[in-house]
């Protein structure tokens, strides 16, 4: 007594599209398998938000924080966050925001103004040696604010 077993659905559409033989209808679940696979292999980058750059444009220290890429670059007398919105400009017009350096045992605030197109600044005096951590606190015009946690090495 033979056995005759029907074809999942997916795999006889595809049998159909492919114009395979009825001899080749024991490969049709074989080949639904390999379109499955394919197709999630290609939408993965989708399904992950799509990817952006997170290396750093200015030689800094890079966090995202509230979808947007925060650039940390520090220096003796002058501390700049840089901003990019997926890898683009964003604008720190109207920008307020603070930094909390933590060397040590030792705490400084300083705050932080908009000094270009996607950029705020401190300048002063400021202790940035391996180990330091930074806090800023920055709001955009028109975002929630963000807290960003930076560590220095």
């Amino acid at each position: 007594m033979s056995r005759t077993t029907r074809p999942r659905p997916l795999a006889a559409a595809l049998a159909a599209a492919f114009n395979l033989k009825e001899s080749s209808m024991k490969f049709a679940p074989r080949i639904a398998i390999l379109f499955t696979l394919a197709c999630l292999a290609f939408s993965a980058p989708v399904l992950a938000g799509g990817a952006h750059d997170h290396t750093p444009k200015h030689g800094g220290i890079v966090v995202e924080a509230n979808d947007l890429d925060f650039e940390l670059v520090a220096k003796a007398d002058l501390i700049t966050v840089h901003v990019r919105d997926h890898g683009k400009v964003a604008s720190t017009k109207g920008a307020t925001g603070k930094l909390t350096i933590l060397a040590g045992a030792e705490k400084t605030e300083v705050a932080l103004a908009p000094a270009g197109e996607d950029r705020m600044e401190a300048k002063g005096s400021f202790k940035v040696a391996a180990g330091t951590r930074i806090v800023a606190t920055i709001n955009l015009a028109g975002k929630k604010p963000a807290n960003v946690r930076f560590a220095l090495k």
